[in-house]
């Protein structure tokens, strides 16, 4: 760096934190980290001097938030409570909550018929599932998101877990607040940093945010027209397929193994139907979607409703990564037409730990069975090394735990 600029930059970085306060016991060393790491990445991605000093000057960590491990990600990470109680997919489908958030779905989807309109011919995704997601994401909206991102990134690239993440997440905001999108005190976001009534992450924000009432920001706070339009850009720009809906409710016979589940067993629909493999309303496969590739999905094994899956699943999936929260937006999305529950019902299950369910993946690897790493959560991996693993012992598969 040339003489003039380094003293330049010298002088920049000594105003900007000249009125740091000290009042914590990591103030000292979160001054150094805003001067010396953040600053730099920060001015080399395009911030400015002003939106540094504005932003920046006087910040300090929050050590209230969860997760945190210590000054550069070194101390010890959160343990994981292996002895919570695994949750089945079936306490995620409650009545009541869908009933009240289909019924005020219904209300938004007439509200925004012309927009949603307009982005499924733009981004080729359903409204019902734009909408879906913004009610899972935020409650259409109402839910409370009161943290200020800057100090929340700037916190967990400090001291959390994914320092370097958040590190980039942090520059990718002050590139917000540099473009002007939105103010300071309007960049609400999580205690985890996902911004807005999309939850986006900042460089999502970056990526996919869209200005679609025309007002020149890109608003994902206070804009519910430009929040469902980042909605459908993002799942648009992930893969969505026109013309294809996320899946069906299916019935799979007994002769079609439960271990045959998973996105990587994908084989056409009639393929399926040839099978035996019928839809659960008793109508048939749309002819359209015969010829298209889909893979069974069993999110409780033979103990709840099992789907025909299409790729656009597992596109909702890039939004969270789990089967029951893409299941969740498929289905609220279905239920904005016909707000009918799902025909086959769930079935009692024995309570477990995420221990128990970690242990028993433990086991089926040491079998060579592939379970999808030994987190206590269950996926179709785990579903259906459990189910081969049954097979193998001359059981009947269920695919499920006990």
């Amino acid at each position: 760096m040339p003489r003039r600029l380094a003293a330049l930059f010298l002088a920049l970085t000594a105003v900007l934190f000249s009125g740091f306060a000290q009042a914590g016991p990591h103030d000292a060393a979160f001054k150094s980290f805003l001067e010396n790491t953040v600053v730099p990445a920060a001015r080399k991605a395009g911030v400015s001097s002003t939106t540094l000093q504005r932003e920046l000057k006087g910040l300090s960590p929050d050590t209230s938030l969860p997760g945190l491990v210590g000054p550069g990600g070194k101390g010890a990470p959160p343990k994981i409570n292996f002895q919570a109680e695994f949750r089945a997919p079936a306490n995620y489908f409650k009545e009541s909550a869908f009933n009240a958030l289909a019924n005020s779905g219904r209300r938004l989807i007439q509200k925004h018929s012309r927009t949603l309109a307009a982005l499924e011919k733009q981004y080729g995704v359903p409204g019902r599932i734009v909408v879906a997601v913004w009610a899972r994401e935020s409650g259409y909206g109402g839910a409370k998101i009161p943290y200020d991102a800057i100090r929340v990134l700037a916190t967990r690239a400090f001291m959390g877990e994914r320092p370097d993440y958040f590190l980039g997440e942090l520059v990718a905001a002050l590139q917000i607040l540099e473009r002007g999108d939105i103010s300071r005190s309007g960049m609400k976001s999580s205690w985890g940093g996902a911004m807005g009534q999309p939850q986006f992450m900042p460089s999502s924000f970056l990526k996919y945010a869209v200005d679609f009432d025309g007002d020149g920001h890109r608003n994902i706070w206070g804009s519910e027209a430009d929040t469902l339009a980042s909605i459908a850009h993002y799942l648009s720009a992930h893969g969505w397929v026109r013309g294809r809906d996320w899946g069906y409710e299916a019935v799979i016979p007994d002769s079609v193994s439960c271990t045959r589940e998973g996105p990587d067993m994908r084989q056409p629909v009639s393929n399926w139907v040839a099978e035996g493999v019928t839809r659960a309303n008793g109508k048939p496969f749309p002819d359209f979607e015969l010829s298209r590739p889909g893979n069974i999905l069993m999110p409780a094994g033979r103990y709840g409703p099992a789907f025909i899956a299409t790729e656009n699943f597992y596109v909702i999936k890039e939004y969270n990564e789990s089967d029951v929260y893409a299941l969740f937006i498929g289905h609220l999305a279905d239920r904005y037409g016909s707000n009918a529950g799902f025909i086959t019902p769930w079935k009692p299950t024995r309570e477990t730990t995420r221990g128990a369910v970690r242990t028993l993946q433990q086991a089926l690897e040491a079998k060579g069975y592939d379970v999808g790493g030994t987190d206590g959560l269950i996926g179709y991996k785990t579903r259906r090394s459990i189910g081969k693993d049954q097979e193998a012992g001359g059981y009947f598969a269920t695919c499920w735990v006990g």
